[in-house]
């Protein structure tokens, strides 16, 4: 199942995709809902952030080739997280602002999950049950100030610098996917979901341990090497088997 949110005329629905239109449904896609009648062109409508979470717990340092690209020579020996903020959140099509001050603002191409009930303290065997289903994101980063300040909250929680989408698809092997980034058409980066050092129901585990997730709420699994900086006037785009392109603009203030 394909979902998606989506404006029409001025107010935001949800809906699925079906046979390239979208049917509006009532109800919530964490729970039960409705299918109407209501179908959408998709050209008809602007797509949205296809969630919106309290919050996008994120993982770094979770590929080996991204983690040898920034120097590191030791493994980490459990995932290390980080938080960005809801008003983070952009979604497809939109743009990414180039804060007053920065010196390199990077993209950096990631699978996320989104969780569709209350989820404590679950083992990595059960995980998959508190799964919605996946979509793409783009951990856009000021580089220099993460550098400089040897933690990562300021350099990953500037305005528009966590574009999420176009939509969350269910029923895929989150541990076995395609994934690619294109700079203005150019891969930058490319790899494959199976090269995550821990999988995606061994992240949500760890992290249920550690606080509580929301229905809606993300988890963003790492990202590859080619990790790289971003321009006003540059397009960007996560490509995503089984899932689709989120496409950005870069923008200055």
């Amino acid at each position: 199942m394909v979902i998606l949110s989506f404006d029409y005329n001025g107010k935001n629905r949800t809906g699925i995709l079906e046979d390239n239109r979208i049917r509006e449904i009532l109800g919530s896609c964490y729970g039960e809902f409705e299918l109407t009648d209501t179908f959408y062109e998709i050209k008809d409508v602007k797509l949205l952030p296809p969630c919106m979470p309290l919050k996008v717990v994120a993982v770094g340092l979770n590929y080996i080739d991204h983690i040898k690209e920034f120097g590191e020579r030791e493994l980490p020996k459990e995932p290390t997280i980080f938080i960005k903020l809801p008003h983070t959140i952009i979604g497809p099509e939109d743009s990414i602002i180039i804060p007053r001050g920065a010196t390199r603002v990077d993209y950096e191409a990631e699978l996320a999950v989104v969780i569709k009930k209350y989820c404590r303290r679950v083992g990595k065997e059960e995980a998959v049950n508190y799964i919605l289903g996946a979509t793409c994101l783009n951990d856009v980063t000021e580089r220099n100030i993460q550098a400089q300040d040897g933690q990562w909250t300021r350099s990953k929680n500037f305005e528009t610098f966590c574009p999420i989408g176009p939509y969350i698809v269910t029923d895929i092997d989150y541990n076995n996917l395609d994934i690619k980034l294109l700079l203005n058409g150019e891969i930058k980066q490319h790899s494959n979901t199976s090269n995550m050092i821990w999988k995606v129901e061994e992240l949500v585990s760890f992290i249920s341990g550690v606080m509580p997730l929301y229905p809606g709420d993300i988890v963003t699994t790492g990202t590859t090497k080619g990790v790289g900086p971003m321009k006003p006037g540059d397009v960007v785009e996560v490509v995503i088997e089984g899932i689709g392109t989120l496409r950005n603009y870069v923008k200055d203030v």
